[in-house]
């Protein structure tokens, strides 16, 4: 089965996603770690960002290997292990602008639809994102919107990085503005059609896992109609 999680930025959705994935033997697929690894490599070749059709060639010649173990992850762009380097500051700040490329999307959704069916053998993936209900895997049997409020997303996204790595300001930054940004090309501050809603504000990490892998049970027990795709 395909589980889609989407929702705003520090809402959750990586650690989430990825227990849930070990809760139930699935995959696990990361779908902003493909922007980022593509802006990494945008900047390392000293690309203009503004440079949308530099930046779409880059994305599509871009050797790149991420794995879907949910407990081991790693990303390898160009045969550079660039894992924790994709997660720096500098690439939190301008990863919007890969983002919102509508070439790179294309690309880079391609590729993940291309991991998502890779994965189907195995029992099926838990993928996270801004747009996978929507755009990546539409035929998901569970679609989920994770969402908290924006207090707490920044509490937990400063909690996810090294002391006095950012400031306040790029904090708000790295939340607020990426969401406004990235809500030109991607509907994911609303549930979409079919998305079950969880509001992760006051719930611990377990207790949200605990809510997704039983929605995860009850599709999968779920009739199909002759039109579904089989799990």
């Amino acid at each position: 089965m395909i589980i889609a999680v989407d929702g705003p930025s520090g809402s959750g959705k990586s650690s989430t996603a990825r227990g849930v994935a070990t809760r139930l033997g699935l995959r696990y697929l990361d779908t902003g770690a493909t922007y980022r690894a593509v802006t990494w490599s945008a900047l390392e070749h000293g690309l203009d960002l503004d440079d949308t059709a530099a930046v779409a060639q880059r994305a599509r010649e871009l050797r790149l290997e991420i794995s879907t173990n949910p407990s081991k992850q790693y990303v390898i762009a160009d045969d550079v292990d660039v894992t924790t380097a994709i997660r720096e500051p500098r690439i939190s700040e301008t990863v919007s602008k890969i983002a919102t490329n509508l070439d790179v999307r294309k690309e880079l959704i391609r590729r993940q639809r291309a991991i998502i069916d890779a994965a189907q053998p195995t029992g099926g993936i838990v993928v996270e994102g801004r747009d996978i209900a929507t755009v990546v895997a539409t035929d998901a049997e569970l679609k989920v919107h994770l969402t908290a409020d924006q207090d707490a997303r920044m509490a937990r996204r400063g909690a996810e990085l090294t002391a006095g790595a950012v400031t306040a300001d790029q904090l708000r930054d790295q939340i607020v503005r990426r969401d406004a940004d990235d809500a030109t090309v991607s509907q994911f501050l609303v549930a979409s059609d079919g998305a079950v809603t969880v509001d992760s504000t006051h719930l611990s990490l377990e207790e949200v896992v605990d809510v997704i892998s039983r929605l995860a049970k009850e599709a999968e027990a779920a009739p199909r109609g002759p039109g579904d795709r089989e799990s």
